[in-house]
């Protein structure tokens, strides 16, 4: 038996914009369901919200979100980081598109452990943590 830890974001009302942006940072295929499209919606402000998305992303990489149906329910970023690792190609590629806009808390530079390493927070209140794996360089 095997196990997938797959990323699920919530967002406050932008989550479609969120994920097509994703989307256009790892590629892939998104499918996006609303409130709507599952009879859902508890008022018209709700109708276009996301209940559901997930992209998989051309390499790999699977997040998934959905609108919170309250703005209380929502509290960007909390206590994790999303997690990527791979080749330096594609991960310096990732990087720009993802701090793009954002925060970088740790520049992508070499690590004291000798990756290539860094910390962002999108513009959409997501940690990202970036970390060449060992090995992988170009």
């Amino acid at each position: 038996m095997t196990a997938r830890v797959t990323p699920y974001l919530n967002f406050g009302g932008n989550a479609r914009e969120a994920m097509e942006f994703y989307h256009s940072v790892f590629g892939g295929t998104l499918d996006i369901t609303t409130y709507a499209d599952l009879h859902r919606a508890e008022d018209a402000g709700q109708e276009n919200l996301v209940a559901h998305s997930m992209l998989k992303g051309a390499v790999g990489v699977i997040l998934m979100g959905s609108d919170t149906t309250t703005a209380e329910a929502h509290g960007p970023g909390g206590s994790f980081s999303v997690a990527l690792g791979g080749d330096e190609t594609h991960l310096t590629a990732y990087w720009h598109r993802l701090s793009d806009g954002g925060t970088v808390t740790v520049p992508f530079a070499k690590s004291a452990w000798g990756a290539l390493h860094g910390q962002c927070v999108d513009r959409f209140g997501t940690s990202w943590l970036v970390n060449v794996t060992a090995g992988s360089s170009t």
